[in-house]
């Protein structure tokens, strides 16, 4: 088998690409997401944890006190984040977090507290 020299052109074609792609793993794609945390700070467990946010929604079957539970997500769309969870009573809850914007990214806190929660948020554009 013989090889023959690769044409000029075909070089030049090969070195650009490369250094397109080490231009993008240098600069680095950037995923917006949402670091969330809620926090059980009732003093009992809670079951049928659920956060709902624009267009999706994530949750656990229970949460122990004094646990926290930890998710990540991506904003598509735009309105409010809620919380909702049934106490150790088995009465049903829901409390109204912050407005969610799509793109948004940053660390979400709610904590839960006997019937009601606190939310925090260090979101940016």
């Amino acid at each position: 088998m013989r090889h023959f020299p690769q044409p000029a052109m075909h070089r030049a074609g090969i070195r650009c690409c490369l250094a397109a792609l080490a231009c993008i793993a240098l600069t680095g794609c950037h995923s917006h997401y949402v670091a969330m945390d809620v926090r059980n700070d009732s003093g009992a467990a809670i079951s049928l944890l659920e956060v709902d946010y624009p267009s999706a929604s994530f949750g656990v079957d229970r949460l122990a006190a004094g646990a926290t539970y930890h998710y990540r997500f991506k904003i598509l769309g735009d309105g409010p984040a809620k919380l909702l969870w049934t106490d150790a009573q088995q009465r049903d809850h829901t409390v109204v977090g912050p407005t969610l914007h799509e793109g948004q990214e940053g660390r979400l806190t709610a904590t839960i507290a006997d019937s009601s929660a606190a939310w925090a948020s260090e979101l940016k554009p």
